[in-house]
């Protein structure tokens, strides 16, 4: 098992495969780096070096009560590639973790960074504001909180349905899926994942996205129930300088997952074939 520790002293665990042009992967809320197995396996096969963390207070990583936030993650992300010396990196960030992503160039600049792919991303802003009407209402992610903080075991299994698109007509439901995302879930620490909702939907990210350089492709599933499509794809496409826009019709959140096909022949497409 391979970690490392943060400055506070938090171990961070993470996955490091291959050699070549490395692709660094950061998951979904409350999931783990598991969530991006065959985008691992993929990406491997093609010549790439694969990385994937498990966040602070998620997955294999250490549960501290403080540093629940987008600029620990952040840092703790920029410490991980200088631990592994990366340069020339792809970072691809789903849902929370194309906030960590967005933040990490942010705050830590553009140097190591060759492309980036935000999927079903947060950013700019999930929260619906005067300035954001698009936006999700406050209560959604109260809902979430008292969710998490009564029942998380079954509100992690309710949320796999509108996650992945499970609710749609004709949708094949996948109960692997489901129990692998209650797993990743469970595995977590309740208390980071409570304090990381408030950094998914209510951390603007505008001036993150503002700061990115490299290509960046935007990928989003235009039947998004969890993170929606207007109020962040189609935004960060139109504020991010060098942005190329990929609309997926009836694709739900977690599209990696459901049509990973489609999703590493896009990702492979932009970054520029086999390593």
């Amino acid at each position: 098992m391979s970690t490392f520790t943060t400055a506070d002293g938090t171990e961070i665990f993470f996955k490091d495969w291959g050699s070549g042009q490395p692709i660094l992967f950061s998951h979904g809320w409350p999931l783990s780096g598991d969530a991006w197995d065959a985008q691992m396996l993929f990406f491997l096969d093609k010549g790439y070096r694969v990385i994937a963390h498990d966040r602070r207070g998620h997955g294999r990583s250490a549960q501290p009560a403080d540093g629940n936030d987008m600029d620990t993650y952040a840092d703790d992300l920029a410490a991980l590639i200088e631990h592994l010396d990366l340069h020339d990196v792809i970072l691809v960030g789903h849902s929370t973790g194309g906030g960590e992503v967005a933040h990490y160039i942010g705050r830590h600049g553009n140097d190591r960074v060759a492309k980036a792919v935000l999927v079903g991303a947060v950013p700019p802003l999930m929260l619906k504001t005067d300035d954001n009407p698009e936006g999700t209402p406050i209560d959604a992610f109260d809902g979430i909180r008292a969710g998490v903080a009564g029942n998380r075991s079954q509100f992690y299994q309710d949320l796999t349905t509108p996650f992945y698109g499970f609710n749609r007509d004709g949708a094949e439901v996948s109960q692997g899926l489901r129990d692998s995302f209650w797993s990743m879930g469970m595995q977590g620490s309740i208390v980071g994942q409570y304090a990381c909702i408030h950094e998914f939907s209510e951390v603007d990210y505008t001036a993150d996205l503002k700061a990115i350089t490299v290509p960046v492709l935007v990928i989003h599933g235009d039947d998004d129930q969890i993170v929606p499509i207007d109020a962040a794809g189609r935004k960060s496409a139109k504020i991010i300088a060098d942005a190329r826009l990929e609309v997926i019709a009836g694709a739900p959140h977690g599209l990696a997952q459901t049509i990973p096909d489609r999703f590493n022949a896009l990702v492979l497409d932009f970054i520029g074939g086999a390593a």
